[in-house]
């Protein structure tokens, strides 16, 4: 059996934000259409807190692909500069279930992640937005920082970081894109006056106090996705117009709106839609120009399937990549 191999150069040199972005916003239609089976996320805990192994299982109809993504989590200080999500994703074609591509799994998981959130904010942050406010330094930090600036024309991006040398190269990387790079030395001063709010660290407590968020912001919660771990307050949950990727995944996996749940802050029923309704025109999205909009991004299969089934094709078209013989 003969499979492509897709190593992290060659996907970014096959995909752009671009073509991703749509193509996140048709998955995220189609997962909320029902045309998607989507196992929720399994982890395997190691001894001694070493880490996780994790495995995303889906199939996505439109696509007419199955895949499954096999990651390690590890802690922080074990990660020596290198990103947090290592492993593969392995595509299948879904008639006859014949695996047909393994990609670099960290790649897809940032690419996939940063397109999502970059759709759901054109979806929800208001049409005005000139000021983003970057929380975090990292992959995840620098692979939004580029897709985001496709949806909003953003004039000044603040970045902060509890490791000031990384914000610090994150804003040089885009010294010459135009932008007003503005590296904060608190979150209060990143998200003041900030149209726009993405939390992006591995932080398993809050970072964001809800009470600096004004009416009218719109926030992406991404770093954290388990439960017990949690980017924001219960203050920022409750005022918010809170959307999700996958209901049962966020009713499963997403700390901020399970630890507001707890508390008795809100119920279930306070989620007002997954983005893909939004983009389907099922669920309103932003009504007012007071409202306060949240998307919790907890990352799902199928996402990975779309990215991973795109850029499979278009290896096949051109060639790239390498066959790999198993």
């Amino acid at each position: 059996m003969r499979i492509r191999a897709l190593d992290a150069q060659t996907i970014r040199g096959l995909v752009s934000y671009e073509e991703l972005i749509p193509l996140m916003r048709t998955t995220l239609a189609a997962v909320s259409r029902g045309e998607a089976e989507l196992p929720l996320r399994w982890a395997l805990q190691l001894p001694k807190e070493a880490g996780m192994l994790v495995m995303m299982p889906g199939y996505l109809g439109p696509e007419a692909s199955a895949g499954i993504k096999l990651v390690s989590l590890v802690p922080n200080a074990a990660m020596n500069g290198r990103s947090s999500h290592l492993g593969v994703v392995m595509l299948y074609d879904a008639d006859g279930l014949v695996p047909v591509a393994m990609l670099c799994g960290s790649t897809v998981t940032a690419l996939r992640t940063a397109a999502t959130t970059a759709c759901a904010t054109d979806v929800l942050a208001p049409t005005s937005a000139r000021t983003l406010a970057i929380l975090g330094s990292g992959e995840q930090a620098d692979a939004h920082l580029s897709a985001l600036q496709l949806v909003r024309h953003f004039v000044v991006v603040r970045i902060w970081s509890r490791t000031p040398a990384h914000a610090a190269a994150l804003a040089a990387r885009y010294e010459s894109s135009g932008l007003r790079i503005e590296v904060c030395n608190s979150v209060a001063a990143a998200v003041d006056a900030a149209d726009v709010i993405c939390t992006l660290t591995h932080s398993p407590t809050s970072i964001l106090p809800g009470n600096l968020v004004q009416p009218g912001v719109h926030v992406n919660l991404v770093g954290a996705s388990g439960r017990g771990r949690s980017e924001t307050d219960d203050n920022l949950v409750a005022r918010s117009r809170f959307f999700v990727d996958y209901r049962p995944a966020a009713r499963s996996q997403a700390g901020e709106l399970l630890g507001a749940i707890e508390r008795g802050i809100v119920s279930e029923e306070h989620i007002a839609g997954e983005i893909g309704e939004v983009i389907a025109g099922k669920r309103p999205g932003r009504t007012l120009v007071t409202d306060l909009t949240v998307f919790k991004s907890v990352g799902i299969a199928a996402e990975d399937i779309a990215l991973a089934a795109h850029t499979y094709r278009k290896a096949e078209r051109l060639g790239r990549g390498q066959m790999v013989e198993l």
